[in-house]
C-alpha cells in the first residue's frame, strides 16, 4: 500500500519507482515527464547548500532521466561527492501540481552525445540550434551526459 498524508503520494523503492499510471497521480507523473521541457535538478555543493538548476531532461522510461551537462558544470563535482540529488517541476503557482523525485546521480558513459540521440533532438533539436547555432555545437559543449536512476517519487 502506497502511503499517503492528505493529498500527498508517496512512491517508495519498496515499490515500483513510477506510480501507476492509471491513476490521476501517476498520470500526471508520466505525463510531464514526457511533456515538460524544462526539470529543476538539486545538487548538493561542498558546503552542503543545495543547489537547484533549471535543465533540459530526457525521460528514457522505467525509471531514469538523463541530463546532458557543460563540461564546466559545478554539479558534476557535486553528484561525485553527493551522487543523491532532487528534481522537481514547477507547480501550478498555487501550492498544487508537485512532483518532487529523488533519485542517485552518475556520470553515464554508455550514452551517445545528445545530436546522436533521436529522442533527444526529437524533443530539444530546434532549441539546440537556437542555444549553440547547431546540433552539432550544443553536443560538443553539453557533452556529459548524466544519468539519475530514480528511487523515491512523491507530489500532490
Amino acid at each position: 500500500m502506497r502511503p499517503t498524508l492528505g493529498s500527498l503520494a508517496v512512491v517508495t523503492s519498496a515499490e515500483k519507482v513510477l506510480p501507476d499510471p492509471t491513476t490521476p497521480f501517476g498520470e500526471r507523473v508520466a505525463r510531464r515527464l514526457r511533456q515538460e521541457s524544462v526539470i529543476w535538478f538539486t545538487t548538493v555543493a561542498t558546503d552542503g547548500t543545495p543547489q537547484p538548476n533549471p535543465v533540459w531532461f530526457l525521460w528514457e522510461g522505467a525509471d531514469t532521466i538523463l541530463i546532458y551537462n557543460l563540461r564546466t558544470a559545478h554539479r558534476l563535482d557535486h553528484i561525485r561527492r553527493r551522487p543523491e540529488v532532487s528534481l522537481n517541476f514547477d507547480g501550478d503557482g498555487s501550492g498544487g501540481d508537485v512532483i518532487v523525485l529523488t533519485g542517485h546521480a552518475e556520470v553515464a558513459s554508455d550514452v551517445p552525445g545528445p545530436d546522436e540521440l533521436p529522442a533527444y533532438v526529437e524533443k530539444y533539436g530546434d532549441p539546440m540550434i537556437q542555444v549553440s547555432g547547431g546540433r552539432e555545437a550544443f553536443a560538443q559543449r553539453y557533452s556529459v551526459p548524466v544519468r539519475v536512476t530514480l528511487r523515491r517519487i512523491r507530489g500532490f
